[in-house]
């Protein structure tokens, strides 16, 4: 089969078009044949040895993708062949290889399905930005319908996710993006104001949008030095959900700016999730969406052999998914 190929943590460019063997599936354990995968921040951090999975090399990065079950081993008893599944979390992609090939082996406890309605390019790159979005949101416990959220970086994967959940779940959605063309859009998505990070007076609209009172939960993607105005604008016993570090280290942080409003930051890691609670975000994320009849966003799709061109558009910073397609020869 073909597959990219990590040889070393050099990074991206260093990835190897490659022809392997096709590997077969234990006991526990299906062939799933890659129709489309979805690229990931964490597939580069991984390939720049900043994640802390350490696969054997050669490996094949891509964590998420959605197929269809070609053949499975012994004990397998919730899939058939010909059954179209996605990945729903694990370690396929990390300590396992991933889903920038023509097949992947992943076992069955990894495997959901994807709502009826949704083509496979909407399925394909959905569920780790959607359980991450999930568990960014809820992590701290319940918040009020109402509640002002504050998402940065959400045109991406997961900021583009973390606004439909948000307004489905009833919430105040303040969205931070560059892009007046990308603010336009994330308010049809569901954002009820969206800022420009560059703007220096964003934080004042802000306060006075949510006034009497403050932004109550931040999902940041962002880090580096948005991160300081984020927790700026946060009321007394607000909370930060730390997803990504696009833009870098945090420079020169005060601690203090966390102590007289009761602050509290947390990692978001759907690592973390044991199947039973990844299962229960999944079904949660399929209802919200399903309520507000809201649909993943694409933003591009690309052929396989040119991942390195899919993973420089995903470092333009797209609207929605980035996608790589799987056409086998007939």
């Amino acid at each position: 089969m073909k597959a990219w190929l990590l040889d070393d943590y050099t990074g991206i460019a260093g990835l190897r078009w490659a022809e392997i063997p096709e590997p077969s599936p234990g006991a526990g354990e299906v062939l799933l044949a890659i129709g489309y995968a979805g690229l990931n921040p964490a597939d580069r951090y991984l390939a720049e040895r900043q994640y802390p999975a350490r696969p054997t090399l050669p490996h094949i990065l891509g964590r998420d993708g959605i197929g269809r079950v070609v053949r499975h081993g012994e004990g397998v008893s919730r899939v058939a062949v010909g059954d179209r599944r996605a990945i729903l979390r694990g370690n396929v992609g990390g300590n396992r290889p991933g889903t920038f090939a023509e097949y992947v082996v992943v076992p069955e406890s990894d495997l959901v399905e994807i709502p009826e309605p949704w083509s496979d390019t909407e399925g394909a790159g959905a569920v780790l930005v959607y359980l991450t979005a999930y568990q960014a949101l809820t992590m701290w416990g319940s918040l009020p319908p109402g509640s002002a959220v504050l998402v940065t970086g959400a045109s991406g994967g997961v900021g583009v996710a973390a606004v439909q959940l948000g307004a489905a779940m009833g919430f105040k959605i303040l969205a931070l993006s560059r892009s007046a063309e990308k603010r336009k859009r994330l308010a049809e998505l569901g954002a009820t104001l969206t800022f420009d990070p560059e703007d220096p007076r964003w934080r004042d609209a802000a306060k006075q949008v949510t006034a009497p009172g403050r932004v109550a939960l931040a999902v940041d993607n962002i880090g580096g030095t948005l991160l300081p105005q984020v927790i700026d604008t946060l009321g007394d016993e607000g909370k930060v959900s730390l997803v990504g570090r696009l833009a870098g280290p945090v420079p020169s942080f005060n601690t203090a700016t966390l102590f007289f409003r009761r602050l509290r930051m947390g990692g978001v890691a759907v690592g973390a999730y044991k199947e039973t609670e990844s299962r229960a975000a999944w079904k949660a994320v399929c209802e919200l969406l399903a309520r507000a009849g809201a649909r993943p966003l694409v933003d591009s799709i690309f052929p396989l052999e040119q991942l390195l061109q899919a993973f420089a558009r995903l470092a333009e910073g797209p609207m929605g998914k980035v996608l790589v397609e799987v056409k086998r020869p007939m």
